[in-house]
């Protein structure tokens, strides 16, 4: 890193894990350069919410582009002279890559190529590329190291398990000094209901939804809170690279719950009382669903001393006190894929 203030480049910074580790990197002192999907009418996500909440000095760090991961020139300005380079832009929703996988292939794993490219062409000191424990598909063992083979049963998780092998090829081909991030699911604050815990909490705390409505209880998971991944992206970055380089890393607690055990602890928690039904829409095809997911993070652990700090319990009441406050614009008693 240079001897002024370090500046980070983050791809995706105006999604949910994005927006957290802009502010999670202000707070540990960087300068931010963050990459936010253009359109028309300048919106910036939910970095639109983390503005407002800066003070002069964080906000002085804090710049922000408008691009698109798909254009490789675009890309190459926009890392050039960064200390460090996060790799968070993708398209996410399971459901939607059963309908586009085009998309996702373009987005996911050209995207990433063009990071790669642009990493290596500029000498960026370091990328952190990050990835989703959706690549491991069904556990074939308990908790999944990062050695557990990679399986593709959805188009996503195909997409997500090439960029991370064209990750692992550059550091192996042109000793590009790149590691990969593997959070397993990250939940809080900003999440869209497109994913299980938000969706939970919005159906159980909305007047309108007689009900809370899931695809399958039986799935078991591995759920981290949100600045917890970030915090750990933000060691893994400050950390000498010695012992990194080329290596995959799991962000999980270590513990599972199924979803149904999961309805039910936060309907207890936020004393709520709404019968839990299943939706056939909600389902994933049956070959497609990844029954199991647990993460083994001692790699992270013994290398920069992670562990997360937010319980269940905990993580569930802080996302639930800022979806109560945006219940309004919300619309829970809609499937969002």
């Amino acid at each position: 890193m240079s001897k002024q203030t370090p500046l980070a480049a983050v791809t995706g910074a105006g999604g949910f894990i994005g927006s957290h580790l802009v502010e999670e990197l202000l707070e540990a002192g960087w300068r931010v350069r963050a990459l936010v999907h253009y359109n028309a009418l300048g919106r910036e996500g939910h970095l639109a919410r983390v503005w407002p909440v800066l003070d002069a000095e964080k906000a002085r760090r804090l710049e922000t582009v408008h691009g698109d991961i798909r254009d490789a020139r675009c890309v190459r300005t926009f890392v050039r002279g960064a200390d460090a380079v996060f790799h968070l832009a993708a398209l996410i929703g399971i459901p939607y890559s059963y309908t586009a996988p085009q998309s996702y292939l373009d987005t996911n794993v050209q995207g990433t190529l063009n990071v790669l490219e642009a990493c290596r062409d500029e000498k960026i000191p370091r990328l952190l590329h990050t990835s989703t424990s959706e690549v491991y598909g069904n556990a074939l063992t308990t908790p999944m190291d990062e050695s557990h083979p990679l399986q593709g049963q959805s188009p996503y998780s195909a997409t997500k398990i090439a960029a991370d092998k064209l990750v692992e090829s550059y550091a192996c081909s042109f000793d590009l000094p790149a590691l990969t991030v593997r959070p397993f699911n990250t939940y809080g604050p900003r999440q869209s209901l497109r994913a299980v815990i938000p969706t939970i909490v919005a159906q159980a705390l909305a007047p309108r939804c007689p009900a809370v409505r899931l695809g399958a209880l039986e799935p078991v998971r591995d759920f981290t809170f949100v600045r917890d991944t970030t915090r750990a992206f933000v060691m893994l970055a400050e950390a000498k690279l010695d012992g990194l380089r080329g290596k995959v890393f799991n962000l999980g607690t270590g513990q599972g719950i199924s979803i149904g055990s999961l309805a039910q602890l936060i309907l207890d928690q936020l004393e709520v009382k709404k019968p839990v039904e299943l939706e056939d829409e909600r389902r994933r095809p049956g070959a497609s669903e990844v029954r199991l997911l647990i993460g083994d993070n001692r790699r992270i652990r013994n290398a920069v001393g992670w562990k997360p700090q937010v319980t269940l319990e905990q993580g569930v009441v802080r996302t639930a006190d800022w979806i109560a406050g945006q219940l309004e614009r919300l619309k829970p008693e809609v499937y969002t894929k």
